[in-house]
């Protein structure tokens, strides 16, 4: 294969997470070499545009006689090989763009090796390397690296090779000589057989032919090195751009940003207070069961997507869905100055949402739908668990308590149960005067199961 699509490997795992992020990473990579490969293309034909230009005009400047028009003309050949490289390029195999890589090197080997047919004099054909044309194939070298992959600029150095030599069997079988013509040089170079090699109008150079190939075939291996080197750095960099894909889907947008600074930042374990929020529809299980599924999985996405909305936009991390709920924690991965105050009012702009959702749903005739908030502060232990699959978990008695706080709604007939721990932080965070606290109300210590000490706590009704 030589202007191939990237075959990258399949994870070898069991699991399916693994395989899900190569297969994320397969589609980050075959984007960037898509985009890759058409700008490549399109910047190869402007550089044979400009080359093309620069040459015409040097060949003029060089040899200014009307048959050189001959060559200017050929060189609209070339314009329109790129051209056509640019119409049907694409990424995988393409035998079109390998056979329009062939005519150009054919192309190029014709006009090096076969005299011009208009031209004035009469010479040899072994006079044609006398020219030192082959330079012109590094042309085409160069600009096969801008938009091929490391095998097809090897491609172009083995077929310029085979080229090469059949042009020169090719004028060594021709018998057009001027014996009169080398016996005069010959008679002028005397004995010196070296200098008579160089300027002999019929000798073909065999040594120097050589000597071409040879450098042509490095040079294309070096570049073909380069271009592989490229191409790995560019999956490389579709693989951290999956990653980071990954990590917006839980984090905030400025924690990604901060996550991608830094070297495996979740793998560290350690306990720091968060906040913690958990979200719920109210007799979700009973709505589900009288509809369809393709309705439950729509209305869950709707509730799903705002919830994960607000989230973000309070710079909070999405830990995982819970079914018709859904978890978030404000302070990972990293702790704020605004955690618990964010979680406040994180939930509290859900609420509003909710309300909204809710009023569009009355509009279209369907039943709305109570959602509960259960919000609490205080340390957890955070770090990846599993070996295979990992996950960034937060763990502890903080994130239990916010799960019983957010169960105490229905007891109250709220929306929003916070604990003093979490609203004392947030009145610190931003001052007990703030209107975010407004709508909270005090509430007697409770106990809550799994905690010994009761628990004192705020609520926030339904419809504030």
């Amino acid at each position: 294969m030589l202007v191939e699509r990237f075959n990258l490997p399949a994870a070898a795992a069991p699991s399916p997470a693994p395989s899900e992020r190569d297969a994320e990473t397969v589609q980050f990579a075959q984007a960037a070499l898509t985009s890759a490969k058409r700008e490549g293309l399109q910047l190869a034909v402007r550089a044979r545009c400009v080359a093309l230009v620069v040459i015409g005009c040097l060949i003029m400047v060089i040899n200014p006689a009307w048959e050189q028009l001959y060559y200017v003309a050929l060189l609209g050949l070339f314009a329109l090989i790129g051209w056509a490289q640019v119409r049907i390029g694409r990424v995988g195999l393409s035998r079109p763009e390998l056979a329009l890589l062939f005519c150009d090197l054919a192309l190029l080997t014709y006009l090096i090796v076969v005299p011009n047919p208009f031209g004035a004099s009469h010479w040899p054909v072994a006079m044609q390397y006398h020219f030192g044309n082959f330079i012109y194939f590094f042309v085409l070298l160069a600009g096969a690296t801008l938009a091929y992959t490391w095998r097809t600029v090897i491609a172009v150095g083995m077929w310029t090779t085979a080229l090469w030599l059949i042009g020169i069997a090719w004028v060594w079988w021709q018998p057009d000589r001027d014996p009169a013509l080398t016996a005069r040089i010959a008679a002028a170079t005397g004995s010196d057989e070296r200098l008579f090699a160089m300027i002999s109008p019929s000798a073909i150079g065999f040594h120097v032919r050589v000597q071409e190939i040879v450098v042509f075939l490095i040079v294309a291996a070096t570049l073909a090195l380069a271009v592989r080197r490229s191409n790995d750095l560019l999956v490389r960099h579709a693989a951290v751009e999956r990653e980071r894909g990954n990590l917006a889907r839980y984090f905030s947008p400025n924690v990604v940003a901060e996550l991608s600074k830094q070297d495996e930042p979740l793998k560290q374990v350690r306990t720091q207070h968060v906040a913690v929020l958990f979200v719920d529809i109210v007799g979700f299980t009973a709505f589900a069961d009288a509809r369809s599924p393709q309705e439950v999985v729509r209305t869950l996405r709707e509730f799903h997507g705002l919830m994960e909305q607000e989230v973000f936009r309070h710079s909070g991390t999405l830990d995982k869905y819970l079914g018709d709920g859904l978890m978030a924690t404000f302070g990972t991965p990293f702790a704020g100055e605004h955690d618990a105050s964010n979680a406040l009012r994180c939930a509290q702009a859900m609420i509003a949402a909710a309300e909204r959702w809710n009023d569009q749903r009355a509009a279209s005739g369907e039943p709305k739908l109570h959602v509960s908030f259960g919000l609490h502060y205080g340390p957890v232990v955070l770090g990846d668990l599993g070996q295979t699959c990992l996950e960034f978990a937060v763990i502890g008695a903080t994130v239990n308590v916010a799960s019983r706080l957010e169960a105490l709604t229905r007891t109250f007939d709220c929306a929003l149960v916070a604990s003093d721990d979490l609203v004392s932080q947030a009145k610190a965070e931003l001052g007990g005067a703030a209107a975010t606290f407004q709508s909270l109300e005090a509430r007697e210590a409770r106990a809550v199961r799994g905690i010994q000490q009761p628990i004192s706590i705020w609520t926030q009704p339904r419809g504030a």
